[in-house]
């Protein structure tokens, strides 16, 4: 994330465009030419592709002109954006995580906001409480949420499984590792990995969710609170992330997530504990949950749903035609049937609680029915850590599942980068 002092820099003409997008709903001067709208994503995988499809043709379907700028790769993607809106030349809209990615271009007042859709459609209402929080500064909403992501979903073969002699999913952490045991004696991978920093923070993710429950992960991650991060419990969690370790094959490190799903696709491997834009790999390879492939939203009854999801932002401009875009991907986007058809091929939920969801597949109508439960509706690190202390987090615990570091070494790691 470019720092807060270099977007200052951009402020000086920025500063002087249009209103917020709130402001001038209804407003633009009419235009001949059909809005026209570049659009920079990093939805580049299979599944992916086939979800902003659905995006782009709703757009068209409403009259607009869809400019798709493609980026392999979140972190490259975010990057080009601002650099684009610093340099004068913003796209249309980006796509963001929901998350703190974008607060620092929020406070530069470099976006306009989406208040007017998201009054008219009640947003405080409908959405879950931990997505509002990071897309609403200041009693204004800044971002379109397209979709909720749960983080930690346990994916599994079920051709591995039978060749292991499983029988049943696994209910808890013994019956995990007993498991992973099992899959391990019959030759196969055990735990499909990608070794890089962001999936080891989803793995440590799970078991913290998993294993602590909801307050243990918000003491840890929201709170920061220094006795938990250094207590037994936390120390637990720890060591059941390193013994993972265990259960992943030499030719992890530095593998994408989706050639780790393609393991679990082909039988080669039997769990991967990542995203539900998984689900979108597994669609796309013509498999079908409950039949090809099995998921796990959580070892127990109450285990938090870790929500992300994906946004779009509209950066401030004062060109009439980008506003009247703008207007429009707003609308299209926040509208339920939509999500719902790119929820389908991404492998998401939609982020409307009021969709009707009953097209989804199983793993989705799993995911609807938790997150209808407030009390299981948790945010995932991004949510809550700054991006700064996000990194710090990720390089403690790379650095700890890649190394012969003591496990209490690591807590007093993790107190001190998360304690301001």
């Amino acid at each position: 994330m470019v720092k807060s002092r270099n977007l200052a820099a951009a402020c000086a003409w920025l500063c002087a465009a249009a209103g917020a997008l709130s402001i001038v709903l209804g407003s633009a001067p009419a235009s001949a030419a059909a809005p026209k709208a570049e659009v920079i994503h990093w939805w580049t995988s299979g599944g992916e592709s086939n979800a902003v499809k659905q995006v782009a043709q709703a757009f068209r379907n409403a009259g607009g002109v869809w400019v798709d700028s493609a980026i392999a790769g979140g972190d490259q993607s975010r990057a080009v954006t601002i650099n684009r809106i610093i340099g004068g030349n913003p796209p249309t809209a980006a796509q963001f995580n929901t998350s703190r990615q974008f607060t620092d271009v929020i406070e530069q007042n470099m976006l306009n906001n989406v208040d007017a859709v998201a009054k008219a459609q009640d947003w405080d209402r409908i959405l879950p409480e931990p997505l509002i929080d990071v897309i609403k500064h200041d009693g204004h909403y800044y971002a379109v949420p397209l979709n909720i992501h749960m983080q930690t979903w346990i994916w599994y073969s079920k051709a591995a499984f039978k060749k292991a002699g499983i029988t049943r999913e696994p209910a808890s952490m013994p019956e995990l590792f007993a498991a992973l045991d099992k899959l391990k004696a019959a030759g196969l991978i055990p735990l499909a990995h990608g070794g890089q920093s962001w999936q080891e923070t989803v793995l440590f993710s799970a078991l913290l969710a998993n294993i602590g429950g909801r307050d243990l992960y918000l003491k840890v991650i929201r709170d920061r609170d220094q006795a938990t991060i250094l207590s037994p419990a936390f120390r637990d969690v720890l060591l059941a992330f390193k013994r993972m370790k265990s259960y992943v094959d030499p030719g992890a490190p530095g593998r994408n997530w989706n050639d780790a799903t393609a393991l679990v696709i082909s039988g080669r491997a039997g769990f991967q504990v990542m995203g539900d834009w998984a689900k979108g790999e597994f669609t796309n390879a013509g498999q079908l949950p409950g039949k090809h492939y099995g998921c796990i939203a959580g070892l127990k009854p109450d285990t938090p749903y870790l929500m992300q999801g994906d946004v779009f932002v509209f950066p401030r401009t004062d060109k009439p035609d980008a506003i009247k875009a703008q207007q429009l991907l707003a609308q299209v986007v926040s509208q339920p049937a939509l999500q719902i058809a790119f929820s389908k091929l991404k492998g998401s939920i939609p982020v409307r609680l009021d969709a009707q969801s009953n097209e989804l597949d199983l793993c989705a109508q799993k995911g609807v029915a938790i997150i209808k439960d407030r009390t299981r509706q948790v945010g995932v690190t991004e949510v809550y850590l700054t991006p700064d202390q996000n990194g710090a987090m990720q390089d403690i615990l790379t650095a700890y599942w890649n190394m012969d570091t003591r496990v209490e070494k690591v807590q007093r790691s993790i107190a001190r980068a998360l304690k301001y």
